[in-house]
């Protein structure tokens, strides 16, 4: 439960003011909200279970420390990419405009592709490194997805009227809390 609750929150936190969060608004202006939140599922779950299992073979190979001294490295990092901010792009955000095809499949590919190699993958491989497989897998989906229909009912209630730096400032400082807790591990093992 440990392991399910820490990625829960981590990528809960890392999902905030991240362009899957744009990409479920703007879908969420042209469908429905349960074919958009289903599809956010099914691509989050996939990308996360090939996160946890690098992160998993990752976790096997290296020893306790070095994992903990690079994870509260990226988790720094983590921090200072969520500082610069991330965008949808002109053409992403175009895609998700002029999607006519079935809801479900439009959301669940958008969102495996944008996914790959975005901070939270990276989140979730880190965070399996320490953590047991299915905890963080789980963790990590429903944080994400919790995340993105946050994202889905303000987007619909607010429009554009979000208070985007507050959310960014306050990601970046929970990352870097992490990492430094993380960072800190070893020095009292």
């Amino acid at each position: 439960m440990e392991a399910f609750w820490i990625s829960l929150a981590v990528i809960f936190v890392a999902e905030l003011g991240d362009k899957s969060q744009l990409m479920a608004m703007t879908f969420a202006t042209r469908f429905k909200p349960w074919p958009v939140l289903a599809g956010i599922t099914v691509a989050t779950a996939a990308v996360h279970l090939v996160s946890v299992a690098v992160g998993g073979l990752i976790g096997d190979a290296l020893p306790t420390t070095a994992i903990s001294i690079v994870a509260g490295l990226a988790f720094l990092a983590f921090a200072l990419w969520t500082l610069r901010g991330d965008e949808l792009t002109e053409e992403e955000a175009g895609k998700a405009r002029r999607t006519t095809r079935n809801a479900l499949v439009a959301v669940t590919v958008a969102f495996f592709l944008s996914e790959l190699g975005d901070k939270t993958m990276l989140a979730t491989i880190t965070l399996a490194t320490q953590h047991g497989w299915l905890g963080t897998w789980l963790g990590s989906t429903v944080g994400m997805v919790a995340a993105d229909a946050l994202a889905i009912l303000v987007g619909r209630m607010l429009g554009k009227h979000l208070p985007e730096k507050v959310i960014k400032y306050g990601a970046a400082g929970a990352f870097a809390v992490f990492g430094v807790i993380l960072l800190a591990q070893p020095l009292f093992a």
